[in-house]
């Protein structure tokens, strides 16, 4: 499941095992992508703070799918085919809790400039992303402030950054370390608790 070795649920004890059972999802799989830091269990729990806080905190203000929509953009700009399948997988799931037109939001993400249905303000945000996953060093003000004058407040634009950020982490851990999906259910949530579990305590 990866370049590197790993240490499987079933083998695991002590910290480690711990920390497996806390992020495992309903049916005991703990996603591929977080066991590959199994050799050093303290960088598990940071990326799964960093997860957690990015898509699903209580007081992100943006839409969990637009959030996952983003995250699925960035992966698919950084040929990460393992998260953006996880990833497109919740976001249908989200889409559809939402009663969103599923086929229609993914079918857009593959377009060079994704249109409609997202809005205008939703593209900007997704423009956005691509920027900061393709030419970082050339985001400047005047794309902070096109933001801004689409609606986004600051605390919205920093979701927007965190969440490409995020995806940008999460992307070169798995493509680095050869990470793939085998034996895995795709778009699964890992239990991560409320919003105080406590992931980065040491």
């Amino acid at each position: 499941m990866a370049f590197i070795d790993v240490v499987p649920p079933q083998q695991a004890s002590g910290r480690l095992g711990k920390i497996y059972q806390r992020i495992r999802t309903s049916d005991g799989q703990v996603d591929n992508v977080l066991q590959v830091h199994s050799l050093r269990p303290h960088t598990l729990e940071g990326h799964m703070a960093i997860y957690k806080a990015v898509l699903h905190h209580s007081s992100n203000r943006l839409p969990e799918w637009y959030l996952e929509a983003i995250g699925v953009l960035v992966s698919r700009l950084n040929g990460c085919r393992y998260c953006a399948g996880h990833h497109v997988t919740g976001l249908q799931r989200l889409l559809k809790a939402e009663s969103l037109d599923v086929k229609a939001y993914v079918s857009a993400l593959d377009q060079d400039k994704p249109g409609d249905p997202f809005s205008a303000r939703e593209r900007l945000g997704l423009a956005y992303a691509r920027k900061l996953t393709h030419a970082p060093g050339q985001i400047d003000a005047t794309d902070i402030n096109a933001l801004r004058d689409a609606g986004f407040d600051d605390g919205e634009i920093l979701e927007l950054n965190q969440v490409a950020a995020y995806f940008a982490y999460a992307n070169r851990t798995v493509s680095g370390l050869g990470v793939n999906a085998n034996g895995e259910v795709l778009g699964q949530s890992p239990a991560t608790g409320d919003d105080n579990s406590g992931w980065s305590h040491g």
